[in-house]
């Protein structure tokens, strides 16, 4: 359950560009919105220190009456908010808040004060991803956020899929969304066509045992669909199944997000080749840099307990 979810602002408008998913999100799990923001405090010695100190109190007074505007414009969605204005590093006030208060998911934009670049991702937010102790929606900021706020629609949600235990760890929760925005869900397997030996051209006995590899990873992944669309937190939704054969599963991962029109890329933190040591597997991390919609990710090393606990609520949910 994302509940409470913590919505960083840095006072810009590319920042604001969350706040329309902050609404959705909240909505679809119930939840709690926290508004942050964190000022940066130079350091000063002598006489410096009485303006340093006065210059502070003005900007956190500042920072208060900016959360209480946007608090206001959240005000007829009747959601729960509650405003913090910190001082100190953000990357690190950031991550540390979200520990202390046992934040379930961190909503921030890719972009903010510094403006658009030609990273994907700015700075201060990549701080915050690798350093995040929980789930984190990245919301692309290509335009600044629009005077009239509506709550975000995810009418296609792709989730792919590797076959493992951890990259099904996204679903229950993403079919909560679903089931609440009334949105497709697209469930994705890559078959990887077999790597062959490369020092010389490949035999027609190479040919035809990649091939049969091939069909049978494909058979197989074609059960592992069917059986994924009958687990009961997805019940009621619609959900599309795609299976593709490539060399490359995250070029053909970016191909079906352009061509289905997705909304929201959701991902667990970690696949079947997922290492406990990093935070992030290989796809993650290259969507975080080079994805071009809203992306998910959901964090399967804390809270183990939490799909047992998702599944259960969706589960209360479509009964009632």
């Amino acid at each position: 359950m994302f509940d409470p979810i913590l919505v960083p602002l840095d006072g810009s408008q590319l920042a604001e560009c969350v706040l329309p998913h902050a609404v959705a999100m909240a909505r679809a799990f119930h939840a709690r919105i926290i508004l942050l923001r964190v000022l940066e405090k130079n350091q000063a010695n002598g006489s410096a220190q009485i303006f340093d100190l006065l210059n502070w109190q003005l900007k956190k007074t500042e920072a208060k009456l900016y959360l209480e505007k946007i608090i206001a414009r959240l005000s007829k969605f009747q959601i729960k908010i509650e405003p913090t204005v910190l001082e100190g590093l953000v990357a690190e006030s950031v991550t540390e808040f979200a520990q202390s208060r046992g934040v379930k998911l961190i909503i921030l934009s890719s972009h903010g004060r510094s403006g658009i670049s030609q990273w994907g991702i700015s700075g201060a937010a990549q701080k915050i991803i690798l350093g995040a102790p929980t789930s984190v929606l990245i919301v692309r900021a290509h335009q600044a956020a629009v005077s009239e706020l509506v709550e975000q629609q995810y009418r296609q949600i792709l989730v792919p899929l590797d076959g493992s235990q951890r990259a099904e760890y996204a679903l229950p929760l993403v079919a909560m969304l679903a089931r609440f925005q009334k949105s497709r869900i697209h469930i994705l397997h890559v078959v990887k066509t077999p790597e062959m030996a490369r020092h010389m051209p490949p035999t027609q006995a190479d040919i035809e045992l990649s091939d049969q590899i091939t069909a049978r990873n494909r058979e197989e992944a074609v059960h592992y669909l069917e059986q994924v669309k009958l687990r009961s937190h997805l019940d009621g939704i619609d959900v599309q199944a795609h299976l593709i054969t490539s060399e490359h599963a995250i070029v053909a991962l970016h191909g079906l997000v352009e061509q289905e029109h997705i909304d929201m890329l959701a991902l667990s933190a970690h696949g079947y080749s997922g290492n406990d040591q990093w935070p992030y597997g290989s796809m993650v991390l290259n969507f975080i840099l080079y994805g071009k919609v809203p992306l998910l990710i959901v964090q399967d090393l804390p809270g183990k307990n939490e799909a047992i606990l998702v599944e259960t609520a969706t589960r209360d949910r479509a009964e009632h």
